[in-house]
């Protein structure tokens, strides 16, 4: 038993010393509150690879859905800014929690056990950090000609991290984790692929949602369509009413694919609309689309070509995925593109052409209009080496006996899907085939799911549950549950088992290639009236 443990167990049983419950849980909390603060004298710089200091730690005390715990703040040298939370039930694991956009920030420490209320209700030691640098969350200013800090975001920051969350756990309960894991979205993503194929010894079990794979072919896109959606002029080409008409009509030809009409298309891969059916015809003017704006919408679609006509992607997002949720960031849709109420990205992405994509960087003074897509698509390779997480020689993560879940939703329109099928088929070709792959990576489609979380579809999943279940148990996930919540419970902590009063509707999710279908009978709403295609 671990001191930590007795100290919990303290609380309830006196061991003989004729004390008060209130009395024994008030010492107990003194103990834990004095092991905690005693993290602020230790010497962690001699953590091999990942030399720590930390700044400050501090005992949280419990409430009514959260157990105590020790919050830790530090940074693994020279800036990796982490924070850790050891918690009072700790289950004998540790977790290592992915950011999003550049990172560049941690949670404020109210906000911890709101973003982690999952993995600490379940007793999981987590960990998270700021990728190796301070910033607003999509700004690339903080690696402008520094090298440093864009390998720590490249790849350098993740790994150096799980390795002094271990150690530190280890000092804190005596006693190393049993098992860990990695979860993360969008960049999160790419940080849980690149650990699978540079450090496939630093956790037992990854799930990785909706992940950038190429950082170039991805701002290549986001570069290609901005120019796209807009004229000569810069006024956008596309308005919500276009946006809205193109989603319209992409689900009334392909909703029923799944055998339901529910307004969401099951496979928009497979999806045969055309944007030109909609083209205005005669005197028309609305309810269609002018010449221009049907080849914009055609020029998205096909993602980034050179003078050529040569592809310099894999594609752009599907159909169906054009207006999102148009109140809702994580159903972004098109019109970050469009730069509609604000969210703009000509920025973001014009910052990381300057600062994160070439080496040496081009600087403040660089526009987008400068982006030639037949030189400039070139220039990228050099810092993609370190960006990259595409490589599918995965020998070694399944040799070590690591489980990876990815999952990515087809209405992504940010981190389109396309490239995550294709790394997926990849690993297939390089590890011996499908059964072989599947028997420790496995990928999941999430029909009208956005970016992470989001969308009309089911876009909420226990990932956690199902990679403990795969790892711990080799209860490999042949079909997992998502659901889609009511508004209300949307932008409440999470927590699984899901309240059944907040679902509004389940689908079944398979291993790709498998897709859900509806039986033909029974409730809709409902993921148990739903099997694989074809069976």
């Amino acid at each position: 038993m671990t001191i930590t443990r007795f100290l919990i167990l303290l609380g309830v049983v006196t061991m003989g010393v004729h004390t008060t419950p209130g009395q024994a849980q008030v010492e107990a909390h003194n103990d834990v509150s004095t092991q905690c603060k005693a993290l602020e004298s230790i010497d962690f710089s001699t953590i091999v690879d990942a030399p720590t200091q930390i700044t400050q730690a501090k005992p949280i005390q419990a409430r009514s859905d959260l157990p105590a715990y020790c919050l830790v703040k530090g940074y693994v040298s020279p800036n990796v800014g982490i924070k850790l939370a050891l918690p009072s039930n700790w289950n004998g694991k540790f977790i290592e929690l992915g950011c999003g956009g550049h990172c560049g920030v941690l949670p404020e420490d109210e906000q911890f056990p709101l973003w982690y209320s999952t993995e600490l209700h379940k007793g999981y030691a987590c960990i998270v950090s700021d990728m190796g640098h301070q910033g607003a969350l999509l700004d690339g200013l903080w690696a402008y000609e520094n090298l440093q800090a864009k390998v720590d975001f490249g790849f350098r920051a993740t790994h150096v991290v799980a390795l002094a969350g271990k150690a530190l756990v280890e000092r804190y309960y005596h006693s190393p984790p049993q098992r860990a894991y990695f979860l993360g979205g969008s960049t999160g993503g790419r940080q849980g692929l690149q650990e699978a194929q540079r450090f496939p010894w630093d956790f037992d079990g990854i799930v990785a949602i909706a992940p950038p794979l190429d950082l170039s072919a991805l701002y290549l896109t986001f570069g290609w369509e901005i120019r796209a959606l807009h004229d000569q002029d810069g006024k956008p080409v596309l308005g919500k009413e276009e946006l809205e008409l193109l989603t319209n009509s992409a689900v009334a030809k392909c909703d029923l694919d799944d055998g339901v009409k529910d307004g969401v298309i099951g496979d928009p891969l497979h999806c045969a609309f055309d944007p030109m059916e909609l083209t205005c015809k005669g005197q028309q003017t609305t309810g269609c689309l002018t010449a221009a704006q049907v080849e914009a919408v055609k020029k998205v679609y096909s993602g980034p070509l050179n003078s050529k006509g040569e592809k310099l992607s894999l594609g752009g997002p599907l159909v169906g995925s054009e207006l999102g949720q148009w109140d809702r960031m994580a159903g972004l849709g098109w019109f970050g593109y469009l730069g509609f109420d604000g969210q703009h990205l000509e920025k973001h992405v014009t910052g990381s052409f300057q600062y994160l994509l070439f080496w040496p960087d081009p600087g403040p003074m660089w526009k987008l209009i400068d982006f030639d897509f037949d030189r400039d698509s070139r220039r990228m390779g050099t810092m993609q080496a370190i960006y990259d997480a595409s490589n599918p020689d995965l020998r070694a993560f399944k040799a070590k006996g690591g489980k990876l879940l990815v999952f990515h939703g087809l209405n992504d329109a940010m981190v389109v899907p396309r490239q995550t099928i294709d790394y997926y088929e990849t690993v297939e070709h390089t590890m011996g085939g499908r059964t072989a792959t599947q028997s420790f990576f496995r990928l999941f489609l999430l029909s009208g799911a956005g970016h992470v979380p989001g969308g009309e579809g089911a876009d909420t999943v226990d990932y956690l549950s199902a990679l403990e279940a795969w790892v711990e148990e080799n209860q490999a996930p042949d079909r997992l549950i998502a659901a889609h919540l009511k508004e209300s419970a949307r932008m409440q902590p999470l927590s699984f088992p899901l309240d059944p009063a907040a679902i509004q509707f389940t689908r079944p999710v398979y291993p790709y290639p498998i897709r859900a279908q509806y039986k033909g009978r029974g409730d809709s709403n409902d993921a148990a009236n739903f099997g694989p295609a074809g069976h």
